[in-house]
């Protein structure tokens, strides 16, 4: 006889959150139905089965399971599945062959799952573009065996020619629509029969980037600008920052204390993967960070005075916020890259592109691994590609200049 029971399974995600899952077993093998959400562990009640009244959506989880239980003990009645011989993954292919869980459906709980996991910037942008499939689509619901290759390659053509989209922004729609395919044929056992991703079928092929940062020379043009305005000093001081300190990301920037510094040092944690990080201060650095700093009163005060009045433990408030003073710095940057002649786009992230473009060649890659805080030497040396010409355009020049 087979059981059905909500158990949690001892299988942490990456915010170290448990999943709550149907299992059921068969014969002393069991196999299991995820029900897409995740709970600290202190929250199972082990003995009953259940979330704990201490979680502060106890009740609903309790309910949804409750009712993913009572519709599993249906279809396991409705499918006769009592018949002997049959294994506890066979029975679980019975109970999910009716499962009417469509893609948006799906994606609303991977939407849910990247809130849980405070990454507010991926759910804003996940969110958007979802919506733009639906209004593709032009309806709100879209069962999986109807999301095929020809869709797909529609989609992927609207984005292209009608939303004039550049390759590398399509080709983000569609790793997100193949994330949630996978999420759901994970967590809910989608059948995946008319799977459209693939060898013959969409393939995701990254084109590459064009990486362009500034020269020396138009760094120097930013450091010795006259006749700005406060707002657009404020930018260039913002975006100098960011260089002289190997391009940290404007967040980074944006949430930096005066406690920070330390004996001419920076001590910092990096906000997309909580790296510790030290680096020197440079003397140029010095020069833009006593500007702000000797206005401040306190040590946990803010070097810049963006996110003044922010809740900083409101994280969700703070990506916010971060989001909008971004484009307000990139558009204040390109009035004085037009103001000084620059014809590169100027915009904070161009800081980490100029640090690559200046350094070249000229530092180890194991030395700029450290100083743009990657995991990976192979993505430092990906990275820096974009930037190290010297052997092609001497090999070049070899060639043609005779």
């Amino acid at each position: 006889m087979a059981t059905i029971q909500a158990v949690l399974r001892m299988k942490p995600n990456k915010a170290g959150l448990f999943p709550i899952a149907i299992r059921v077993t068969k014969d002393r093998k069991s196999s299991y139905l995820f029900s897409g959400q995740y709970i600290d562990e202190k929250f199972w009640d082990s003995k009953f089965n259940r979330v704990r009244k201490s979680h502060p959506n106890s009740n609903r989880l309790n309910k949804l399971m409750a009712k993913k239980l009572s519709e599993a003990n249906d279809r396991l009645i409705d499918s006769d599945t009592e018949v002997s011989g049959q294994s506890a993954k066979k029975i679980k292919k019975k109970i999910i062959g009716k499962s009417k869980l469509d893609f948006f459906e799906a994606s609303e709980i991977f939407l849910s799952n990247l809130l849980k996991r405070k990454k507010f910037n991926q759910h804003y942008n996940q969110e958007r573009r979802l919506k733009i499939f639906k209004e593709y689509l032009k309806s709100k619901e879209l069962v999986f065996s109807n999301l095929d290759v020809i869709l797909l390659r529609g989609f992927e053509t609207y984005l292209l020619y009608e939303r004039k989209v550049a390759q590398r922004t399509a080709i983000n729609y569609l790793m997100l629509i193949r994330t949630i395919y996978n999420f759901a044929r994970e967590e809910f056992q989608v059948d995946d029969k008319n799977y459209p991703f693939g060898k013959g079928k969409i393939q995701i092929k990254f084109p590459e980037t064009e990486k362009i940062g500034l020269n020396m020379e138009e760094v120097q043009l930013l450091e010795t600008a006259n006749d700005l305005t406060p707002a657009q000093q404020n930018a260039v001081n913002t975006w100098l920052t960011s260089f002289y300190f190997a391009g940290i990301r404007v967040g980074d920037v944006l949430k930096l204390k005066c406690l920070d510094f330390k004996d001419d040092r920076l001590y910092y944690r990096m906000g997309k993967n909580k790296k510790l990080v030290s680096l020197t201060v440079p003397e140029k650095a010095k020069k833009i960070l006593y500007q702000y700093m000797s206005l401040k009163k306190h040590k946990n005060d803010l070097v810049f005075p963006y996110l003044k009045g922010t809740d900083l433990k409101d994280e969700k408030r703070v990506a916010t916020r971060i989001k909008t003073i971004t484009r307000n710095l990139n558009r204040r940057l390109q009035i004085v890259a037009e103001k000084l002649g620059i014809e590169k786009k100027l915009s904070m992230h161009i800081a980490r592109h100029t640090f690559g473009n200046i350094s070249g060649d000229k530092i180890p890659i194991q030395m700029l691994q450290k100083l743009y805080r990657h995991s990976s030497i192979t993505t430092t040396v990906n990275y820096q590609s974009n930037f190290m010409h010297k052997e092609t355009d001497d090999a070049l020049e070899k060639v043609v200049n005779f």
